[in-house]
């Protein structure tokens, strides 16, 4: 008995011939920009790591390029898409290309901000081509409600690539770094080409991997953390002192700053996630 042949990835033409049928006019609300080359989806899964023993979610598969790229090392695919038009074909795609991993993909009709819960297996792992206009709010949200993610590895604008990598005290470091750094260890992967893509993107891409961690040890919660962070970069010149004014009196915010060894003339942007989790440990959430 023979084993069926793998799956067959998505080039240009088959990408254009599948947005034909379904009369498709990628839109830039929902930042559709397709992959039409099969080595970038060989490389985002080769840069990923996952394999036979992984549960990935991914979300926008859009024509299943990457889906498909996916389903060939193994990995059982939970895919998470939002346009109806996209989702009815998907299932198709994946049983024309890919005849012997049907058993191995899941699909969801859904907004991926608006995800409770996903079905099968506790995903181990995230690789996603995302949305450029909601990246960072998609991959925020699925890290904290999916904890049996370990790693992943997402596309998304290079600029977004670079903050959400960024150390602190770099000129791009910001909320969407910390925050970030509350779930994972966050690294640069790579950069993407626009010809990769149809349409092409008038902007570049990047690649960014991370790693599960465990946050700061603290007694605050994370959506303290998470309001002290939102405040110490809502005005980027203001210093400490004054940014989280709006979450404590004057006496209070000293004494927090006081509490986590920082200088009240600190900016925001100096600061790691473990020194923001003890500015919030000691602000006075419940006077």
């Amino acid at each position: 008995m023979t084993s069926a042949p793998g799956p067959s990835l998505l080039g240009a033409t088959d990408v254009r011939r599948l947005a034909d049928e379904l009369d498709l006019r990628p839109t830039k609300q929902r930042g559709q920009n397709f992959v039409i080359d099969a080595n970038t989806v060989r490389r985002i899964v080769r840069e990923s790591g996952v394999g036979a023993d992984d549960v990935v979610v991914e979300v926008g598969p859009g024509l299943g390029s990457l889906t498909l790229a996916l389903l060939e090392v193994g990995a059982h695919v939970v895919a998470v898409e939002v346009d109806d038009k996209l989702a009815a074909l998907l299932p198709r795609t994946v049983a024309e290309r890919a005849p012997g991993c049907t058993d191995r993909f899941d699909l969801v009709l859904a907004d991926a901000m608006r995800v409770t819960e996903l079905p099968g297996p506790a995903p181990t792992a995230l690789v996603a081509n995302l949305p450029y206009n909601v990246s960072v709010p998609v991959l925020l949200h699925l890290l904290a409600l999916l904890p049996s993610l370990e790693r992943g590895l997402v596309m998304v604008q290079a600029e977004v690539a670079d903050r959400l990598a960024a150390a602190p005290g770099s000129k791009v470091y910001g909320v969407p770094s910390v925050k970030a750094a509350w779930y994972a260890a966050v690294r640069r992967a790579g950069a993407v080409g626009r010809n990769v893509f149809w349409p092409a993107p008038n902007v570049d891409s990047g690649l960014v991997a991370w790693e599960r961690r465990d946050p700061p040890e603290t007694t605050a919660t994370r959506e303290q953390v998470f309001a002290v962070v939102d405040a110490a970069f809502a005005q980027r010149r203001k210093v400490l002192r004054g940014a989280l004014r709006g979450l404590a009196d004057a006496a209070g915010v000293d004494a927090a700053l006081a509490h986590a060894g920082v200088d009240p003339l600190t900016r925001g942007e100096q600061l790691t996630i473990t020194q923001f989790a003890a500015v919030a440990e000691g602000l006075p959430w419940a006077a």
